[in-house]
């Protein structure tokens, strides 16, 4: 494998698929930290209120997919910027709507069918732009926007709100979102196009396949972005690689989306919940609560850039993901037998570590899951796994909640485990790469 270096154009590509998912964030979790505003303010029921504040992420489940294969057809430019660019007009329409909770609805969950463009199209061109062995760490940075545009949307919505309500929120997305589109169309640029002229493809069993892809190179124009009939934009004669459905190939992209739905059970347990486990469980203060968790955000963005990292020292996503999968196991159960007692100091630290590994899959098996997919599907397999982990956190949801009331902390979090330890044996034995 040639380890050639990084152009500056894949690290300016980096950043603007950074900037634009945290855009995508602010847009699709925003509501839900308006949702004190919307029922003492515009008197929305709890109900009501909850809805609009759901009504972003039902939007981005249904589309996720969809734009997937808009990316692998007409390119990631052209996804990123007219998905950003529509969430900025939904968002602006929005206002003129904002007393009627019906229409709320409608319009933000279009807002968040919008945004869902970013979350497959800029995961596929970071992919594009990055050597095999920098893309575990250009995903795993990639995979820090999320959390952290989480972050943002905390400490900025509340006082917008405060100071201008809900059209001023929706304002607030509509700048960010327009200023990320013009950008996007000013400075992204597909990746060029990558043809192999063998690419060893190692499936789950240990066997390995090498198949023949030599193709001529197809010519890119001057910007770096191919031109018709290149493959990474999904356009022209796909090479014999790239025209094989990875899903019919082998079982590794069916397992690895299988995995990610099992590990993201402890992440959306901790994120959801963990507030008031350190509350009602652990006896902490609500601020130091907050506070605790804001902290395990951050530290599970670093986390997912430092594990990123050394997928591509060792040269294995699933290897290191296996390592994720028995650590998450570890953490849950120390959650659960910490449910039995009140230690908060202790808590609050194997809280923090928890929280950090249960994100800490999340760049790895993107990465795994575009090199498996291949230039021509990698859009579709990446708004699957995105759709997988979003239905999944909606069924956790009143799940674990369920659990809470009917058996309490410790044998809640204790069934949360097992589902880490499934993983376990689901997680391929070796990598697939249909990209490099």
């Amino acid at each position: 494998m040639t380890r050639n270096r990084p152009s500056p154009q894949a690290w300016i590509i980096l950043v603007i698929g950074v900037l634009t998912q945290m855009a995508a964030t602010i847009a699709i979790a925003g509501p839900a930290f308006l949702i004190p505003y919307m029922h003492t303010d515009l008197g929305f029921t709890l109900t009501q209120a909850g809805t609009v504040a759901a009504a972003p992420s039902f939007g981005l489940i249904l589309t996720l997919i969809a734009w997937g294969a808009f990316a692998d057809r007409y390119g990631e430019r052209l996804a990123m910027t007219l998905g950003i660019a529509l969430t900025a007009v939904f968002s602006a329409v929005a206002v003129l709507v904002v007393d009627s909770p019906i229409w709320m609805v409608i319009v933000i969950a279009a807002s968040g069918a919008a945004a869902a463009s970013v979350n497959s199209a800029s995961g596929r061109v970071v992919m594009g732009w990055f050597p095999r062995h920098r893309r575990g760490l250009a995903m795993g940075i990639r995979q820090m926007s999320q959390p952290l545009g989480t972050s943002i949307a905390a400490v900025t919505i509340p006082p917008i709100a405060a100071a201008g309500g809900f059209p001023a929120y929706l304002w607030y997305v509509a700048a960010v979102s327009g200023a990320l589109a013009l950008i996007c169309f000013a400075l992204v640029r597909n990746p060029p196009p990558s043809v192999p002229t063998r690419t060893e493809v190692a499936d789950p069993d240990g066997a390995t396949d090498v198949l023949d892809a030599s193709l001529p190179e197809p010519a890119a124009d001057g910007n770096g972005s191919a031109r018709p009939g290149a493959t990474s934009a999904g356009e022209g004669e796909p090479s014999p690689t790239s025209a094989v459905n990875p899903y019919r190939s082998d079982s590794f992209l069916w397992r690895i989306h299988g995995v990610s739905a099992l590990l993201v059970i402890p992440q959306f347990a901790f994120s959801t919940y963990g507030l008031i486990w350190l509350i009602a469980n652990q006896g902490i203060h609500a601020g130091t609560a907050g506070a605790i968790v804001a902290a395990a955000q951050i530290i599970g963005a670093i986390g997912r850039m430092v594990v990123g990292g050394l997928s591509d020292r060792t040269s294995s996503r699933v290897g290191l993901m296996r390592v994720v999968a028995i650590a998450a196991v570890v953490s849950v159960v120390a959650i659960a037998v910490l449910s039995l007692t009140e230690l908060p100091v202790v808590a609050a630290i194997v809280f923090i570590l928890a929280s950090a590994v249960s994100v800490a899959d999340n760049g790895l098996a993107f990465a795994s899951v575009a090199e498996a997919a291949g230039p021509r599907w990698s859009g579709k397999a990446m708004g699957a796994q995105n759709t997988g982990q979003f239905v999944m956190s909606a069924l956790l949801g009143p799940g674990f909640g369920a659990l809470v009331t009917a058996f309490g902390y410790p044998l809640s979090f204790g069934l949360i485990a097992l589902a880490p330890l499934l993983s376990i044996g689901i997680i391929p034995r070796k990598d697939v790469d249909r990209i490099t």
